[in-house]
Order: C-alpha cells, then structure tokens, then sequence
C-alpha cells in the first residue's frame, strides 16, 4: 500500500501578506501559531496545511509531506535511489520531518506524526 500526502507547506518571506492572499482566493480559513499559519483549507475535506516565512533561503517554496513509518528510513532510501538529503530528520512537537531531493532536484517533505 502506498504512503498518503497528508501536509503541505507554502514557504514566503511575509506571512500575514501571503495568509490574506490565499484566504481571499480560495476562502481557507488561517490561524496563527508562532512562526507558522495553520490553514484549514475545507473543514476536514482535503489536506491541512501550513505558511511559514523561515527568515532565511528558500524564502518562496511550495512542499507537500507524505506520512512513512520512519523518517530516518525513508530519508535512507531516497538517497539509496539517488535522491539527496536536504534536511533532518528534524524533531517537532507533532511528530518529526526531513526534506529530501529526489534526482531531478524536486525538494520532498518526509513527516512521522506522534500517535
């Protein structure tokens, strides 16, 4: 069985500006948390997601995350099968992430939710 997409990311430089835009465009409703704005996209339809503006490179970025069993793992084998590590595995108070290039140069998010 194949692993789900289940987050996605929108990296910007001014978060408030980049939030009014989508949540005009498409209606998403957007939360504030600290260094990242929680979007709710359709009430539990589709996928959750998150804007974030690093303070740093890459500042315009778009990233979708599919859940594994292990991020250490599957960040392993896409660089088995060519890919690159980019990032992590990065510890998070929901679980933990990685970034990964596959060999065309796409960066990945890898995520593990806590249970």
């Amino acid at each position: 069985m194949g692993r789900p997409v289940v987050h996605f990311e929108i990296g910007c430089r001014d978060k408030a500006k980049t939030g009014d835009f989508f949540s005009r465009l498409f209606d998403w409703q957007i939360q504030d948390a600290g260094p990242a704005g929680i979007i709710d996209t359709a009430s539990g339809q589709g996928i959750a997601g998150h804007i974030t503006a690093l303070g740093h490179e890459p500042h315009n970025y778009t990233m979708f995350y599919v859940e594994v069993e292990d991020v250490q793992a599957s960040l392993d084998k896409a660089v088995e099968l060519g890919g690159a590590k980019v990032v992590g595995p990065i510890p998070i108070p929901t679980g933990t992430f990685a970034w990964f290039k596959d060999p065309e140069g796409n960066v990945i998010g890898l995520v593990k939710t806590n249970n």
